[in-house]
């Protein structure tokens, strides 16, 4: 694990909050001057704390409006099963995120469609064609309370 102090959580913290935003003005932010900030920034990148810079785009701003959890129980369990269901649904591009989980189900995806009828094509064209799925239920999105990648002391990185 790499080891990360309170300067570079604040850092951290600035970063997840808006990714542009200068290595000076976090650098006027913190009181220090923007070369220790850059240094900084670098060894978390170089160590993998920092992994990439994304834009967060809206789904339903293109059209996306419809977001399902779907939980996928395999028939059996042997690593190579396992393999291949994660390299086929690589492969879904409305497969927006993918986990494997522990409980009633082995993997959580996170699907972004259009509609219903998308969501239906999806099922019985792209997911019923990968073998092994055993049990597929849905969970169908009413509301998005929060979507963001949430480290618990960003927020509180800010103001302490």
């Amino acid at each position: 694990m790499a080891k990360i102090d309170d300067i570079d959580k604040k850092i951290l913290a600035f970063l997840h909050e808006d990714a542009f935003l200068s290595n000076k003005e976090m650098a006027l932010r913190l009181g220090m001057s923007a070369t220790p900030i850059h240094e900084r920034i670098k060894r978390m990148e170089k160590d993998g704390v920092i992994t990439g810079y994304r834009a967060m785009i809206n789904p339903a701003k293109l059209g996306k409006t419809l977001t399902v959890f779907c939980d996928i129980s395999l028939k059996e369990h042997a690593a190579e099963y396992l393999n291949q269901f994660e390299k086929d649904v690589m492969n879904l591009k409305e497969v927006a995120e993918c986990y494997c989980v522990s409980g009633h189900s082995d993997f959580l995806l996170k699907i972004v469609v259009t509609d219903m009828d998308e969501y239906r094509d999806f099922i019985l064209h792209k997911l019923a064609s990968i073998k092994n799925i055993g049990n597929a239920p849905s969970h169908f999105v009413m509301n998005e309370i929060e979507n963001e990648h949430f480290i618990p002391w960003t927020s509180n990185s800010l103001t302490n």
